[in-house]
């Protein structure tokens, strides 16, 4: 069996996001640790692995030296397509869905998932806030969406130029709901965000939300390309 280096590297950096979250559950409710502490070291495990994720078509392996720019960035869109929509139909559902027992119950182990961010990263998530739910409702569209493009790609492949379309459509709502998400807390001057701590506001709300702005532009600009492609045959 041939062993992909890019697969090997992609699969231990989300399995060391996906098991971090129940490792700090496991440290904070067995081992009695810090519970900032925990979230702080969570926020960065989980930024800094996304990017990583991100980063891997790109990383110099001598078996991708004849992958072209355009495949590289393919496959860039493809990791964001299956993290972001499986992220929404997660995470997202899962805090819409669970809304009163996550809140309800901030010391137990289940719902530290959620907690962590909440805890300093921002305290709309602990309350019914209109807006939040609304960019959530549309967030759990958008993810579902996205899955109905990736099946198309799949599965349909004569259909890829509509799957083209929804994972466009997909990027300009992603820019659309965390513009007004970031927006909305800088105009009211941060309310829900300690601004005080490094963590907190760089890590927890910054950086853990800027994939929403910066891989819907590489969308964009990838569907672009594949339109300019297909028109030109």
């Amino acid at each position: 069996m041939t062993i992909n280096p890019l697969r090997v590297a992609q699969v231990s950096i989300v399995s060391c996001v996906v098991f971090a979250f129940p490792i700090a559950a496991f440290l904070v409710f067995s081992f009695d640790f810090n519970r900032e502490f925990v979230a702080n070291g969570l926020a960065v495990v989980y930024s800094v692995g996304l990017y990583a994720l991100f980063s891997t078509p790109w990383w110099p392996m001598a078996s991708r030296n004849h992958v072209s720019k355009d495949s590289r960035i393919s496959e860039t869109v493809f990791v964001w397509f299956w993290l972001t929509f499986t992220t929404h139909l997660t995470w997202e559902l899962g805090w819409l869905v669970f809304f009163d027992d996550i809140i309800g119950n901030p010391n137990s182990p289940w719902t530290y998932a959620w907690w962590a961010y909440i805890d300093g990263g921002d305290l709309r998530y602990a309350s019914f806030d209109v807006h939040l739910w609304t960019m959530e409702i549309l967030s759990v569209i958008n993810g579902t969406i996205g899955y109905v493009g990736l099946f198309l790609w799949f599965r349909r492949p004569t259909l890829r130029e509509k799957a083209i379309w929804l994972f466009f459509s997909t990027a300009v709502v992603h820019l659309y709901a965390t513009s007004l998400y970031f927006g909305s807390e800088i105009v009211a001057g941060f309310p829900n965000v300690d601004t005080n701590d490094f963590f907190n506001i760089g890590i927890k709300f910054v950086l853990a939300n800027s994939p929403w702005l910066v891989m819907p532009c590489v969308v964009i600009y990838w569907a672009t390309t594949q339109f300019n492609s297909t028109n030109r045959e």
